[in-house]
């Protein structure tokens, strides 16, 4: 061989020795969680240290861009296999977007929130919000969702009784029997579940690992569903305290509930409405000493035609302390409040505009109305402070308020205002359907009941079903792809803060029980009736389910009774009665296990999230801090499967053992709290999972 050959031989295993490895997509990682971005919820004028992680020696440069600024990265720590890269920004009073820019060879590619790209969607950047800060107590909380009549009745003399008044054209019900399911015209249909009867389970809810209570409304309202209110300064005497009683009910067939005495009564004598504000006080006062939370339901797009400003149905026209309402008189100082077509139709005009035309639900008119405004700003305020001290507010319909987009955002942006005042550390969380990212910027709502990036990826990929049970797709079923895909899509709506504390649902009052998802039956219960609901139900599926609750970003919120097997199609047969003394007790214990695991593992509650693996019916993922690092694997399918994960995209080290040790292993053989350890080796560990099963493994290192 001659020189020259040997020369270049030698170049070329030079250049072999010292060539940098081919770019590790898997192994870059960042997101807006304070392992990466310090501090989490910065203010104006904070600098935030922001970081990305690496391959260890993968990448030339890495670049932080935000707008037109790029700034150069520093590496500033190597540990277990990667280089991690921080710069500073100095955040000042605008929302700031950025993305990652890396260099690895002749590899040039984008980091965001969807992770590597070639080409930028702003929809993925990720976001600094300066000053947006959500309450601490509710990131990652473990909620409780009770519709007060159907939980417990503690207190039977305040229950309402058959023809008490008339609501819809028909005269109000007591059922007798608690476990009657729900009949298909079940709102004026009373059970008699109040305040005192959720009183008296708080040792369960407290036992079961409860930390927050969210109640369906409770203020006066003449529906089992209270979502009409009839007066948002008193708490429903039907669920809190009647003192003084009397009257009587309708005689049969008469509709007139001006001569409802028994009713009107209990609902507008002030002594059982003061009352009855009175013993919420003190319940509330309970739950904050056990260490709980509560949230009310806020309803403040629409009222209800028994509301005392309109009175559509007369019953404060003749009574002591009241002013005439909007309905009977057009001198009514509450005439602004509705926005009536015909202005020559008094008394008693019928002609207002209504809630989707419904007219037992009357709009509130806010941009005819000061008063109106003022009034609701109050009421907004009255709640979350002394005496009664509540937590926060769930809003109901909460984007349909106002006759504009415009209004909407200037009303919410001053009802945050009022309710952070009067209690900083309450919580704004809103019913929205679709992308609220215009509403959670940081001066308007604190975060959402999370339909799009959870309940429904959740269903679709676990039953196939839709979440009212209307429709059955095999095409979603098992389909982790476009799990993965709509969880990236709809959690990038979210700004960190907002994410931590989203309502996490599986079931509530508006959609089918999960469980009767299940046996993937398309229907209603006019339909299909109501025992079909319970039919072919598989509870393995439920479980894999709640691990998924438990160990997903945000707040996991139980809908009463789906810790007890409670099944159930869309409204109303989705209200059925809490099953005491016929409860699912191995599922209860479950879910109390579940809830466990959950809040005693800090990443499940501010860790980041990565997608590790999936397949057909397959689904793996992690939950990580810096030193505390889990696994959970979802096996949908008939069959069990063993699988290989590679669990170092997690930040754990590949030159060394690892072992993880089992939290619990759910499937259709029932479930398993062993604490096995499995060995990973070379950052990949072996998995068995059993058929519709789920494990949750930690690090132990």
């Amino acid at each position: 061989m001659n020189y020259e050959n040997l020369k270049n031989m030698q170049k070329i295993q030079e250049y072999v020795t010292n060539m940098r490895p081919a770019f590790n997509k898997r192994a870059v990682f960042s997101d807006e969680t304070e392992s990466y971005r310090m501090p989490f919820e910065p203010k104006a004028g904070d600098t935030v240290k922001i970081r990305i992680r690496t391959k260890r020696g993968n990448v030339d440069m890495v670049c932080l861009v935000s707008g037109q600024e790029k700034k150069k990265m520093n590496l500033v720590e190597t540990r277990d296999g990667f280089d991690y890269y921080e710069t500073k920004l100095l955040v000042g009073t605008e929302t700031i977007h950025y993305h990652f820019e890396l260099f690895s060879g002749k590899v040039h590619c984008y980091y965001n929130r969807f992770g590597i790209v070639k080409d930028l969607d702003e929809h993925y950047a990720f976001g600094i919000v300066p000053g947006f800060e959500t309450p601490d107590w509710a990131k990652g909380a473990v909620m409780y969702q009770i519709f007060v009549d159907r939980f417990c009745n503690g207190d039977k003399s305040n229950d309402v009784v058959t023809n008490e008044y008339s609501y819809i054209s028909a005269p109000v019900q007591k059922v007798e029997d608690w476990n009657r399911p729900p009949q298909a015209m079940d709102v004026r249909d009373f059970y008699g579940g109040d305040l005192q009867g959720v009183w008296d389970k708080l040792d369960y809810l407290q036992d079961l690992g409860v930390d927050v209570i969210y109640f369906n409304p409770i203020f006066v309202s003449p529906s089992n569903h209270k979502y009409d209110i009839q007066d948002y300064d008193y708490v429903d005497p039907h669920y809190g305290k009647i003192v003084k009683d009397g009257g009587e009910p309708l005689n049969w067939g008469d509709q007139d509930n001006s001569h409802a005495s028994k009713y009107i009564q209990r609902v507008t004598d002030y002594e059982n409405l003061e009352a009855s504000n009175r013993f919420f006080a003190r319940f509330v006062e309970e739950v904050h000493k056990r260490g709980m939370k509560m949230i009310l339901d806020g309803v403040f797009n629409h009222c209800g035609s028994f509301n005392k400003w309109l009175d559509r149905e007369r019953i404060y026209e003749n009574q002591v302390g009241y002013e005439k309402g909007a309905y009977v008189s057009a001198d009514s100082p509450y005439r602004s409040f509705f926005l009536f077509h015909n202005q020559n139709d008094w008394p008693y005009n019928k002609d207002y505009d209504g809630w989707w035309g419904h007219e037992t639900l009357p709009k509130l008119n806010y941009e005819a109305s000061d008063s109106l405004y003022e009034y609701i700003m109050k009421v907004a305020r009255k709640w979350v402070s002394p005496p009664y001290n509540v937590d926060g507010w769930r809003l109901d319909v909460a984007a349909d308020l106002g006759h504009s987009n415009e209004y909407n955002h200037k009303f919410w942006r001053d009802f945050r205002k009022n309710v952070k005042e009067a209690n900083p550390n309450a919580i704004i969380l809103a019913e929205h359907y679709g992308d609220a990212k215009s509403w959670l910027e940081g001066d308007q709502w604190d975060t959402v009941m999370n339909y799009d990036a959870f309940m429904e990826p959740v269903t679709w990929f676990l039953t196939g079903m839709e979440k009212h049970s209307d429709e059955y797709n095999e095409g979603m079923y098992g389909n982790s792809d476009c799990f993965i895909g709509a969880m990236k899509y709809h959690m990038a709506s979210f700004y960190a803060p907002s994410l931590m504390v989203s309502m996490n649902e599986l079931s509530n009052h508006d959609h089918s029980r999960f469980l009767t998802r299940t046996n993937h039956k398309v229907g209603r219960v006019a339909n299909l009736g109501s025992h079909a609901a319970s039919e072919d139900i598989n509870k393995a599926v439920l479980r894999e389910a709640v691990v998924m609750q438990m160990t997903w970003p945000g707040a996991p919120t139980v809908y009463y009774g789906d810790e007890a097997g409670v099944c159930g199609f869309t409204d109303p047969d989705n209200r059925r009665t809490y099953p005491w003394g016929n409860e699912d007790k191995e599922l209860i214990e479950f879910h109390k296990e579940m809830i466990a695991i959950h809040k005693e593992n800090e990443e499940f509650i501010k860790g980041s999230l990565k997608f590790l693996a999936n397949d057909y019916q397959l689904l793996c993922y992690g939950r990580f801090t810096n030193t505390q690092r889990s696994v959970i694997a979802i096996n949908n399918s008939n069959e069990a499967k063993t699988i290989s994960l590679s669990v170092w995209e997690l930040g754990i080290s590949r030159s060394r053992e690892i072992h993880f040790k089992q939290l619990i292993a759910t499937g259709d053989f029932g479930y398993s709290l062993i604490k096995k350890v499995s060995v990973c080796k070379g950052g990949v560990l072996q998995l068995t999972l059993p058929s519709h099963g789920a494990v949750v493994l930690r690090c132990t290192e």
